[in-house]
């Protein structure tokens, strides 16, 4: 073959190869390949921070429950009255004789109004009312004779070194069926007289009455120093006390 032929056949196969088609495009970030674009989109979850300052792991439609929610309690019927120091008082009252006045008979009143306790009432069932413990600043007694009252809360009663006496109530009878406001009722309330360190079961009688938001009553019962350890009062030359001592609490109480 001659040298011209080899020069035609060379420039054939060149000119066949710059004929092709053009390169594919490669795909980029800016063009999702096919099998990204097939996939289901998932619904972007909102971010709540307004109540717990975390973000929630759910939609902020999804119901949610706080700590703290505040939840109606139970109806039980029951409404509790605190008794208002200040305006209630416990009174004692004991017999004395002085033996220095030939004989002349007195009754010795103290009155305190340091008192603290709890009545709760069932105005549709009065029978499941209820009474808490009834504590007494005994420490704060003063009647008409200062060097009686000192005589008292340092060498007899001792309310200086035990100032407080709690009463512990364990049982109620007479609480009526029903109550209409205003009305006037008398009930029996046993239960435990701390006294110092002496401990004795009591019995109150009480009178109450409610009106409105305001429970109104007096209680009372008799106690025997000699059951706690510190009468009868004897002043050699002066003067003697009776064993017995008449308590009286009269309370005002509202919610």
């Amino acid at each position: 073959m001659s040298r011209t032929t080899l020069l035609l056949v060379f420039l054939v196969f060149l000119l066949a190869a710059c004929g092709g088609q053009p390169p594919t495009e490669v795909a980029t970030e800016s063009n999702p390949t096919p099998q990204e674009s097939s996939m289901p989109q998932q619904p972007e979850l909102q971010v709540d921070t307004s109540e717990t300052g975390y973000p929630a792991p759910y939609p902020v439609d999804t119901p949610i429950i706080t700590l703290g929610t505040a939840y109606p309690e139970p109806q039980t019927g029951l409404q509790t009255f605190r008794i208002v120091p200040g305006e209630s008082k416990v009174t004692y009252e004991v017999g004395e004789v002085f033996l220095n006045q030939d004989n002349a008979f007195n009754i010795a009143v103290g009155i305190t109004t340091e008192i603290n306790g709890e009545i709760l009432v069932d105005r549709e069932n009065p029978q499941n009312s209820s009474i808490g413990i009834v504590s007494v600043d005994i420490s704060q007694f003063t009647s008409d004779n200062q060097r009686r009252d000192n005589a008292i809360r340092e060498r007899f009663l001792q309310s200086a070194q035990y100032p407080i006496v709690q009463f512990s109530p364990q049982d109620i009878q007479g609480l009526p069926d029903s109550y209409e406001p205003g009305e006037v009722i008398t009930f029996q309330v046993s239960g435990d007289l701390t006294i110092r360190d002496e401990t004795k079961p009591v019995t109150f009688d009480v009178k109450m009455s409610g009106n409105g938001d305001t429970i109104t009553g007096e209680a009372t019962t008799m106690v025997l120093m000699s059951d706690y350890g510190f009468g009868p009062i004897s002043i050699a030359g002066i003067l003697n006390t009776e064993d017995e001592v008449n308590m009286k609490i009269n309370f005002v109480a509202q919610p």
